[in-house]
């Protein structure tokens, strides 16, 4: 296994390639271990294109999708809280417990943004 030194040690276009790989890898990871970021892509994929049809104006849009992105953003962060909670203690803790539920609201709050920015700018 690399050590944390040799990743540290790259730089340039290798550094930003490499980095490109883990997002990919962070991504596949999230899809196929995560039914709720699967959930999050279908419905970013209905909002997405829904987002530039009914956004009047780049800002309007940019709002719109960056709602949408943002809870996708927000689910693998609480993914990844999650998968370190139990491979640090997977035994039942209260700060264990705290922390899952901390990301889990993290997700509930990025949702909510999202339905009222939709409903800012959609509702006349």
């Amino acid at each position: 296994m690399p050590s944390a030194q040799e990743f540290k040690g790259k730089k340039g276009l290798t550094r930003l390639w490499n980095a490109l790989g883990y997002s990919r890898d962070g991504i596949a990871a999230a899809w196929h271990h995560e039914a709720a970021f699967r959930e999050e892509i279908l419905l970013a994929t209905v909002a997405i294109p829904l987002a530039f049809y009914l956004g009047k104006t780049g800002v309007e849009r940019a709002l719109l999708v960056g709602s949408v992105i943002l809870i996708l953003i927000v689910e693998i962060l609480n993914s990844a809280v999650e998968a370190v909670v139990d491979k640090a203690s997977p035994e039942k803790h209260e700060l264990a417990k705290r922390a899952k539920d901390m990301g889990s609201a993290a997700v509930l709050l990025s949702l909510l943004n999202a339905a009222v920015v939709w409903a800012c700018i959609l509702w006349p």
